[in-house]
């Protein structure tokens, strides 16, 4: 799996640069749609498998998949809704993570500002 987290990692920061926060979040939906099954409208284990070849990533084992699924499983379903998606992708992206980190801490300082 850490090849393929490797190759995510580099691509995810240039994506945010290209299409900035709304474009970047069209393009995680949109991944999380071609992933997920259609019937239950989250990606399962099965779905991921099925369809992991679409984003690059039929490489994986099995074993590599459901330990995704797990680690972005925030609510224990087996399953990943769209935003345990969006969250887990951030999540394997260190500079993103970073970026985001800094973002909210401005904000947060400027809100502090225009309160006092």
């Amino acid at each position: 799996m850490a090849a393929a987290s490797r190759n995510f990692e580099d691509f995810l920061p240039l994506m945010a640069n290209k299409l900035g926060g709304d474009g970047l979040i069209g393009e995680l939906c949109n991944g999380f749609n071609l992933l997920m099954d259609a019937d239950k409208g989250v990606i399962t284990f099965e779905s991921l498998k099925k369809n992991s070849a679409l984003l690059g990533l039929q490489d994986l084992s099995d074993d590599d998949l459901k330990c995704m699924l797990k680690e972005g499983d925030f609510d224990c379903d087996g399953a990943l809704n769209q935003m345990e998606f969006c969250v887990l992708m951030f999540r394997l992206s260190p500079e993103l993570m970073e970026a985001s980190r800094f973002l909210v801490e401005d904000a947060l300082e400027q809100e502090f500002r225009d309160s006092h």
